[in-house]
């Protein structure tokens, strides 16, 4: 907790994430790559062309380099988080994956470039200071569809977008399934107690039948359960989420 911001707007800051990726080795938002390995892999080829939004310190890209998959690219829009993540990989001799600053706002690459497309809590730090989950501020809302936007655009056709969030789809499938995307939206959970989604769009592949979509209830855990299942920073980072 030592590495959280003063206040939960820090997190909108570029200067707090230069900062803390500069002497922060390693830390993983959503739990790690073990607790959602069984949803990823049936999705998963060693031909695919990988694309990870706001990698930060993960090693997520490790995991799926391990995995096979020899065309990654990482991006964040912290200088220090690409630096020292370049220097892990040449160090441990892991070729298969570029690291570059990009802004998932505004994604420099051609169309439908990547496979697969995926991001791990990197969406939901657009929502902080976004006020009613309901309802959130236009200018979140404006900042969330430029990234989806930009990721549908990046995605081939038959591409797979996959969002690993504390957001419930009561709350994101709203922007998931605007008009202006081909994509179908699917989800499932992991964790005990406390539960993650972990969402699975597919472009080209959209239904218009969007009620037999699972039923999720509304009704939010109570906060001594988010202590107990949610590790380190995830507790405070979820709280953001609900106020």
């Amino acid at each position: 907790m030592d590495v959280a911001p003063s206040t939960v707007s820090g997190y909108l800051d570029p200067t707090y994430w230069e900062e803390r990726f500069s002497s922060e080795e390693h830390y993983e938002w959503l739990k790690d790559y073990s607790h959602f390995r069984h949803l990823l892999t049936p999705l998963l080829s060693p031909s695919l062309s990988v694309l990870e939004l706001g990698c930060g310190n993960s090693r997520l890209g490790e995991e799926l380099r391990q995995e096979g998959v020899s065309d990654i690219a990482c991006i964040d829009l912290a200088s220090a988080a690409v630096e020292r993540m370049k220097r892990r990989l040449s160090e441990k001799g892991i070729s298969g994956i570029k690291v570059l600053v990009a802004d998932m706002l505004d994604l420099p690459f051609q169309p439908e470039t990547f496979d697969l497309v995926i991001e791990k809590g990197t969406m939901d730090v657009l929502f902080v200071d976004s006020g009613d989950p309901w309802n959130p501020n236009p200018s979140n809302v404006s900042k969330v569809m430029k990234m989806l936007e930009g990721i549908h655009k990046v995605l081939k056709q038959d591409g797979v977008y996959i969002s690993i969030s504390f957001g419930q789809p009561h709350f994101r499938r709203k922007f998931f399934e605007a008009p202006n995307f081909t994509w179908s939206v699917e989800f499932d959970k992991f964790g005990d107690g406390f539960h993650y989604f972990f969402y699975i769009l597919k472009k080209g592949k959209r239904s218009l039948d969007y009620e037999k979509n699972q039923n999720i209830s509304a009704e939010m855990p109570s906060i001594n359960l988010f202590h107990e299942e949610l590790e380190g920073e995830d507790f405070l980072f979820r709280m953001v989420e609900d106020l």
